[in-house]
């Protein structure tokens, strides 16, 4: 989650569902988890307790994901959406691209690390393809190396979230 300025760039919508898992986290899957350890301790002889140690794994990496986000937070610089050079691909913006080997049409959102999701079609810049997009604009021809091997792109239209 971390970017190379010590800064995470986030979205609004990014750092309002980053507060809301971090919340989840602490009000619910806490206490879950410390009665899930409470239970387990009653069963006797710690020593040789899976349940008991299991939960007390699941309490650290529980812990180590509340201070992740926590860290993400505090390091979060949210940008405005409607910064920028609307003709040029940047972070947040919508490109519009055409796959000029299968002519599918494709619309991904440039978004940081944080908030990548490839099932939505939000690409993080720091990806190959979201390097690629960064600064270009309707009309340019992206070629891109992927593990599937060389994409090109034609760009056909930049927008900017409202």
């Amino acid at each position: 989650m971390t970017e190379s300025s010590g800064w995470v760039h986030l979205s609004p919508e990014g750092q309002e569902k980053l507060k809301t898992e971090l919340a989840r986290l602490k009000t619910v899957e806490r206490p879950r988890i410390v009665k899930e350890i409470s239970r387990a301790r009653d069963h006797g002889d710690l020593s040789e307790n899976a349940e008991y140690h299991a939960a007390k794994e699941r309490q650290v990496l529980l812990e180590r994901k509340i201070a992740e986000l926590e860290d993400t937070l505090r390091r979060a610089k949210i940008i405005d959406p409607a910064s920028g050079d609307p003709t040029r691909a940047y972070l947040l913006s919508y490109v519009h691209v055409r796959d000029r080997r299968s002519g599918e049409e494709i619309r991904y959102q440039l978004v940081s690390p944080a908030e990548a999701d490839l099932d939505c079609d939000r690409i993080s810049i720091q990806s190959p393809v979201g390097r690629a997009l960064l600064g270009k604009g309707a009309g340019d021809e992206v070629r891109v190396t992927v593990p599937a091997g060389e994409l090109v792109y034609e760009i056909l239209a930049i927008e900017r979230p409202a």
